[in-house]
């Protein structure tokens, strides 16, 4: 299945995922995006019209053209330019729509959730001199292989573990960047258990009695290259949160990647690495709310290396679909943009093998 045929022989196939032409139409005059039925005769048309424009590389002049040879409109570059910035509110609903009719239910096995954000930069010279990007945030489940939430922000807004609804049950995955004691502690009120990267100048760390913990030393200690055991963090607000740290040492040529890692970012930045920083790159640092009654350290292990799903989804999202920086400087068109490709995703992950140039996976003897 390409662009092309989405835009023609699928067409059909992706009006009924969307719940069909009446559904559509109603959606559509409900947020805006199509009100009278004049040059484009249906909210169809319009949406046939926007994917044509953000899913191709041909500009809006193009675009039209196209249109025209199709015999769906015949509409103007700049006319279609402002029914794509009316558009951006029916999008959200419709990728709106797809999340609720695929809405992850816990279940006898533990709904797997991992948590990222990816981004593309914003159009223009000012906006990359000053970084200004669109952040996606998002959830991929497990064992759907599916996205679940999408939410679409700009640089303005940081990356946040209990942004995302918690569904009870769940186990909430992500990386250092999520190591954030409140939020992890409003993720565990809500009914969730957390697996989130650390580091260790990454949070206050604490023992049972609130004295702080020497956490390189803690490192030092362990002869055995593991570590499995009770450790609280400080929060800004409320009780030290206890959870439960699982460490282990690196294959020495991983621990040598990440100490030169570690050289490298302190030269990009202009200090100098420390010591200490250098001996925890030797170590993967997880932090968890699971039990180690139920969940061994291989377990809590083998949990993490899941993490990885997210970034092949993203990476289908980028190659696959096209998700790149859209043109132009408006916020009104640019949103748009992204939020088509966000809402292929949704329609295409079923038939994904099929979109995929590699071999299905082998099924398990």
């Amino acid at each position: 299945m390409t662009h092309e045929s989405l835009l023609n022989r699928d067409w059909a196939h992706i009006v009924r995922r969307l719940g069909g032409a009446a559904a559509l139409e109603r959606s559509a005059r409900e947020t805006g995006a199509f009100v009278q039925a004049r040059v484009i005769k249906s909210a169809v048309d319009l949406l046939r019209l926007i994917f044509a424009y953000c899913l191709g590389d041909q500009g809006l002049r193009l675009t039209t053209a196209w249109a025209t040879s199709m015999g769906l409109v015949d509409i103007s570059a700049p006319a279609l330019l402002y029914r794509l910035r009316q558009s951006g509110d029916w999008l959200s609903s419709l990728i709106g729509q797809l999340l609720r009719s695929a809405a992850p239910k816990a279940s006898r096995g533990r709904l797997i959730r991992i948590i990222d954000g990816t981004s593309v930069p914003k159009a223009g010279k000012k906006a990359k001199r000053e970084s200004n990007l669109w952040r996606v945030h998002s959830a991929f489940d497990l064992p759907g292989e599916r996205f679940s939430y999408f939410e679409l922000t700009d640089e303005q807004e940081g990356e946040t573990l209990d942004r995302i609804p918690v569904v009870k049950g769940e186990i909430r995955i992500a990386d250092r960047a999520y190591l954030q004691p409140d939020r992890i502690a409003r993720v565990l009120e809500a009914g969730a258990d957390v697996l989130v990267r650390g580091k260790w100048k990454g949070a206050r760390w604490r023992d049972k009695n609130g004295q702080p913990i020497d956490f390189i030393a803690m490192l030092r200690a362990a002869k055995s290259g593991r570590i499995d055991r009770p450790i609280f963090i400080e929060r800004k607000s409320g009780a030290n949160l206890a959870l439960r740290l699982v460490a282990i040492r690196k294959p020495e040529k991983a621990a040598a990647e990440a100490r030169r890692k570690a050289r490298r970012d302190a030269q990009r930045e202009g200090y100098q690495v420390s010591k200490a920083t250098l001996e925890a790159a030797d170590w993967v640092i997880l932090l968890t709310s699971l039990p180690p009654d139920t969940f061994s350290t291989e377990d809590v292990l083998d949990l993490y290396r899941l993490r990885w799903r997210i970034e092949l989804g993203f990476k289908r999202l980028k190659s696959l679909i096209g998700l790149k920086g859209p043109p132009g400087f408006d916020e009104r068109s640019a949103r748009p943009y992204v939020l088509v490709h966000l809402l292929i995703i949704l329609l295409l992950e079923p038939l994904v093998d099929e979109l995929e140039d590699s071999p299905p996976a082998r099924a398990a003897a």
